[in-house]
């Protein structure tokens, strides 16, 4: 465990996020690292709960190597609409929870 000392400092640093700051809001990319870091101590569902394109680029980078499609250009294109979807949806989702439910789906990591 020693030799991921550098990327447990670099997934820590913790920056606040600008757009959050500055209107209460979370940004589309809000949660993102503590997904990573949930997702490489094995936290499935809190890195689904942080943001879910976390797992889903994992999983669909995954599929495409294992699965060589004869039109691979088409099915990546719908990957990326699916996470850009899953972005969108997950953005809105949680700022209605935060402004109308007063629900903060983002806990600070221990």
């Amino acid at each position: 465990m020693k030799g991921l000392n550098w990327l447990k400092r670099l997934l820590g640093i913790g920056f606040p996020c600008p757009f959050l700051l500055l209107t209460g809001l979370y940004c589309p990319g809000c949660g993102g690292t503590r997904a990573v870091r949930s997702l490489l101590r094995g936290d499935l569902r809190m890195s689904f709960q942080y943001h879910p394109l976390v797992l889903y680029a994992v999983l669909a980078f995954g599929f495409m190597l294992v699965w060589r499609p004869r039109d691979r250009e088409k099915w990546e294109r719908l990957f990326i609409l699916f996470g850009a979807v899953i972005v969108v949806v997950n953005w809105l989702f949680k700022n209605y929870m935060l402004v109308y439910l007063r629900v903060d789906l983002l806990p600070l990591m221990k």
